[in-house]
């Protein structure tokens, strides 16, 4: 027993040194990131009148870094499970961040539920996101594709995992957050990094509308009778209802509305219970986000299911007055509309259109 004793010294030697070697290695690794400077450029976004001024989270301000790595995320399929998907395979930038299909496709082609919506002006909307208002916060509504089975189908532990392996994204998110090392790399940083991109999609304020209402151009004889309607601005008219809902300057009221597509007799019989399902209150069924107006044009097909292709059918759907429904809002009645003056409202609607937001190159695929 004596004899094996300096062989079990060397032993516990080795095992020592292979045990000072893994912590030195450990402590290298918890501070990988420190080579990398941490100098963030806070961003003030130059808004084009008539927006106003956007509210932001105190935990996740706008700076350089940020908005860059949140571009980058927003584009890259490393959120889905197989790599094939990003967020901007249902967001496109030429669409003003739409597909134009009446549900998206996940991972797979697996048909989602729901139409995507627009994330023009995304950061101002104050009072829920998704169709449904599900998530209160850009940066929580970010949380949920990644593990949607109709979505990206993947986990966030893998995700993270991902990230952490990649070649650049340890030292963006140290140059956007501040982090010592890629251990730290978290799906709260990950989500604030996108919401931060998404907060800069705002209209450019060059609309046709927006020009209109600046000085800079007129409407046509058609354009001016259509906001007349649209907004019941003179008694001269009739009131096509519209502006109601579609008011302010991002021609949305951020409410939530049943405007009336199927008939329903039973409350509790909607097929798709819409804002009812998050709040559990059965006169909330039905009731669905009213999207803004602005890029309209541009996102077709529309309602939540994406059941009408053009413009027209929208304008046919109100002008009979939709369906009875027990949660339908009041609002929705037969108009009466001559064909003309649904073309007058659609030709005003078109004058929303901003072509240089769909055109700005900040917005597009950095890869």
């Amino acid at each position: 027993m004596f004899c094996e004793f300096p062989y079990m010294k060397k032993i516990t030697s080795l095992i020592l040194f292979i045990f000072l070697l893994a912590c030195t290695r450990e402590l290298a690794d918890m501070n990988d990131l420190l080579g990398e400077p941490y100098q963030p450029t806070a961003v003030t976004i130059d808004l084009a009148p008539p927006f106003p001024k956007m509210e932001f989270p105190t935990d996740n301000p706008l700076t350089e870094e940020g908005i860059a790595l949140g571009r980058r995320l927003f584009y890259d399929p490393i959120l889905s499970v197989d790599s094939t998907i990003s967020c901007s395979s249902c967001h496109h930038l030429a669409s003003s961040f739409t597909d134009n299909k009446s549900i998206s496709f996940g991972v797979d082609q697996t048909p989602g539920n729901r139409s995507s919506m627009s994330l023009l002006n995304i950061g101002y909307h104050y009072k829920g996101f998704f169709w449904d208002g599900r998530s209160k916060t850009l940066e929580a509504q970010a949380l949920i594709p990644v593990e949607d089975p109709l979505e990206m189908k993947e986990t966030w532990p893998n995700v993270i995992e991902k990230l952490k392996r990649h070649k650049t994204y340890p030292i963006l998110f140290r140059k956007a957050f501040g982090i010592l090392d890629r251990d730290s790399i978290q799906k709260e940083l990950v989500v604030k990094a996108i919401a931060q991109f998404e907060r800069t999609l705002i209209s450019s304020g060059t609309s046709k509308y927006d020009l209109v209402k600046k000085g800079l151009a007129t409407f046509t004889e058609d354009e001016a009778i259509g906001e007349d309607l649209f907004f019941d601005i003179t008694i001269d008219v009739k009131d096509a209802e519209c502006g109601n809902c579609h008011s302010g300057v991002l021609f949305t009221s951020l409410q939530y509305a049943n405007n009336a597509l199927d008939e329903i007799t039973d409350i509790n019989d909607y097929e798709d219970k819409g804002l009812g399902q998050i709040t559990n209150d059965i006169y909330d069924n039905g009731k669905f986000k009213i999207p803004g107006l602005r890029n309209i044009a541009l996102t077709a097909p529309y309602m939540h299911d994406g059941r009408f292709e053009t413009l027209e059918e929208v304008l046919d759907h109100y002008n009979m007055g939709g369906h009875p429904s027990p949660t339908v809002d009041p609002i929705i009645r037969p108009l009466n509309l001559t064909d003309l003056e649904k073309q007058q409202i659609i030709a005003f609607m078109h004058t929303l259109t901003d072509t240089a937001f769909v055109q700005n190159e900040s917005f597009s695929n950095p890869w």
